[in-house]
């Protein structure tokens, strides 16, 4: 499939710096890339089935949202920021980065945030058991698949920078530029 920029997958437990570094990827990219928050398009779009009160979370519809994004990831130049990637299409991803954090500056993280106890826990569990790196790894070729730690600004700047790099090298071989 020939597109003018990547598709970006940036996953990772709840916590761990998806949007900030999807943001600033975005921001600082040599090709033009648009930062889809998966989450909240979901909400936005209504591409949901309920909302679970427990969890304090969306049930998506997987179905609908793969149909809302799929037009616009076939022309490339995405970013996807996400808790889980199994659902996009093999076929969607250039890199998929999935972002790790210590799970003490995680549960931290989380409870800023306001999350309930029990949604802290599983996320926690989630990240010492490598769940979503775990579903990268199972979903996509291994090679296209990088876990990056993120436990902080200097994790932030040289996380962006190496993904930064990985994009002129996707240029270069796909578009041709240098």
């Amino acid at each position: 499939m020939s597109r003018p920029a990547p598709v970006i997958v940036i996953t990772g437990t709840p916590g761990t710096g998806k949007s900030t570094h999807a943001q600033i990827l975005a921001n600082e990219s040599p090709l033009p890339l648009e930062h889809i928050n998966v989450g909240e398009w979901v909400k936005e779009r209504g591409l949901y089935e309920d909302f679970d009160q427990e969890w304090q979370s969306y049930t998506v519809d997987e179905d609908r949202l793969i149909d809302e994004l799929e037009p616009i990831v076939s022309n490339g130049g995405v970013i996807l920021d996400w808790h889980t990637c199994e659902a996009f299409p093999e076929r969607w991803a250039d890199l998929v980065v999935v972002l790790r954090c210590d799970h003490t500056k995680l549960w931290e993280r989380l409870e800023k945030r306001g999350y309930p106890l029990k949604k802290i826990q599983e996320n926690n569990e989630a990240e010492i058991m490598q769940v979503v790196l775990d579903e990268a790894r199972s979903s996509y070729p291994r090679e296209i698949v990088v876990e990056l730690s993120s436990e902080g600004m200097t994790d932030l700047e040289s996380n962006v920078a190496r993904i930064i790099e990985w994009i002129k090298m996707w240029r270069k071989e796909h578009v041709g530029e240098p």
